[in-house]
């Protein structure tokens, strides 16, 4: 897909429900920073790497313009942890946050169906996707959260620095996973002040 009067294609598809979802998140309090209310999005993100076997995971709720990273793991101490809090960083501190037309999750989100790449680098349009060079991805498992109201609020999933045959069984996995990490959300929502 390429935008009228550009030479270059779209590698960030464009976000049909980015206002409907931002105010969703807001509604939900989620998306915008973390606090100790939080910590339950980081024991699932570990989780997910202990699930998948993976150095690295999120739980991402995307809005219009970026990504926030409520759940995180990534392996303690290690150059290529420090590269993804480094990426999500930005200035001022180890914060959440990442553009949006970086990683593979904007394409979950409008795919509304889970992503399974198991070497990025044999997909021309996700092979030059910012996160290759400067993180080292080389394999994705992905799978949108949609909530109860049919909004993909974001995606849960599992990465490496290495190519991952995935096949079937990863893809149930990340789906289940997917399935949790929403009831959790709903949960929340039912008991938010």
């Amino acid at each position: 897909m390429t935008p009228y009067g550009s030479l270059r294609p779209l590698l960030t598809p464009a976000d049909q429900d980015g206002s409907r979802r931002s105010a969703r998140l807001r509604r939900l309090g989620l998306g915008e920073r973390a606090d100790a209310s939080f910590d339950s999005f980081d024991a699932f993100a570990d989780r997910v790497a202990e699930v998948t076997a993976t150095p690295f995971s999120m739980v991402n709720f995307i809005d219009e313009n970026r990504q926030f990273f409520a759940g995180l793991h990534t392996p303690a101490g290690t150059a290529k942890g420090a590269d993804l809090c480094a990426a999500a960083a930005g200035s001022g501190g180890r914060r959440r946050h990442m553009a949006r037309d970086h990683g593979y999750c904007p394409h979950v989100l409008e795919r509304r169906k889970a992503l399974v790449l198991e070497d990025v680098c044999d997909y021309p349009r996700f092979a030059g996707n910012p996160v290759v060079d400067d993180i080292g991805i080389r394999s994705y498992l992905g799978a949108p959260l949609i909530d109860r109201t049919g909004l993909a609020l974001g995606t849960v999933c599992a990465v490496d620095t290495v190519p991952r045959p995935w096949g079937r069984p990863g893809l149930d996995v990340i789906k289940l996973l997917a399935r949790e990490i929403v009831a959790q959300i709903e949960h929340r929502e039912r008991f938010r002040p």
